[in-house]
C-alpha cells in the first residue's frame, strides 16, 4: 500500500511512500496485542513495595502478659501481626514483575498494532526534518498543518533528535519515540501516528515475519 508523503507545512511531496502489507496490512491478533502490552506495563513497573513483618518492626520483646490464667489467647509479642504497630501478614516484597515474552509474539502485536492503526487512517508519513533550535511554538505549528494538532499524537523519528524532544516535552499528548524504540502500547495509545520517510526502512526491517 501506498501513503503519500507530506512535507511540514502538511502539502503533498509528490513522493510515494511503499507501506509493506505484511506490517500495516495484516488480520491483528488481539490477544499478541494483550501480552505485548502486558508485558510493556509490568516492565516498567518500579517493584520497590515492601512493607515491614513482624521479624523487621522495633518493638519489646519481653512476653506481654502469662501464659495462663487470663482468660484471653495467649500471646507472646507485641510485634505479632494482630496488635495496631504489629508486622504485617504475608505484606509485598521487591520484586521484579518483568516476564518473558518471545520475539515473535512481540513482532507480530507491532504488526497489529500498526495495522489498526492504518485501518482507522490514522498514519501519516512526512519527510524527515529538523529544527533549528528547540522552539515549542514552531513545533505546534507544524503538528496543526499535519492535521493533528487536537489528537494524540506518536511521532516516531528516524533517529534521535534532541532539538524536536525538547520542542514536544511540554506538550502533555504528543510522544516522540526513535522507531528501534517503538512499541506496541505507544502505537495503540495515540489517535495519530505520524511516521518520519527514514524510519520506515528500520519498520520493515525490525517487524518483517
Amino acid at each position: 500500500m501506498e501513503l503519500p508523503v507530506l512535507n511540514t507545512s502538511g502539502e503533498d511531496t509528490g513522493k510515494k511512500a511503499q507501506l509493506n502489507d505484511q506490517i500495516f496490512g495484516i488480520e491483528p491478533n488481539d490477544h499478541a496485542i494483550y501480552l505485548d502490552v502486558k508485558h510493556y506495563m509490568a516492565a516498567n513497573r518500579r517493584g520497590t513495595h515492601k512493607a515491614k513483618e513482624r521479624g523487621e518492626i522495633t518493638g519489646s520483646t519481653r512476653k506481654i502478659k502469662r501464659q495462663k490464667g487470663t482468660g484471653t489467647a495467649r500471646a507472646g509479642s507485641i510485634k505479632n501481626p494482630i496488635y495496631r504497630g504489629g508486622g504485617r501478614t504475608f505484606g509485598p516484597r521487591p520484586r521484579d514483575y518483568d516476564f518473558k515474552l518471545n520475539r515473535k509474539v512481540r513482532k507480530l502485536a507491532r504488526r497489529s498494532a500498526l495495522s489498526y492503526k492504518m485501518k482507522d487512517q490514522a498514519v501519516k508519513v512526512v519527510e524527515s526534518f529538523d529544527l533549528e533550535q528547540p522552539k515549542t511554538r514552531n513545533f505546534v505549528e507544524i503538528r496543526e498543518k499535519l492535521g493533528v494538532g487536537d489528537q494524540k499524537l506518536l511521532m516516531v523519528l528516524d533517529k534521535p533528535n534532541q532539538n524536536l524532544y525538547r520542542s514536544a516535552r511540554n506538550i502533555p499528548d504528543v510522544r516522540m519515540v526513535p522507531v528501534d524504540q517503538l512499541n506496541t502500547y505507544d502505537i495503540l495509545n495515540a489517535k495519530a501516528l505520524v511516521l518520519f520517510e527514514g524510519s520506515l526502512e528500520t519498520i520493515e526491517k525490525h517487524l518483517s515475519a
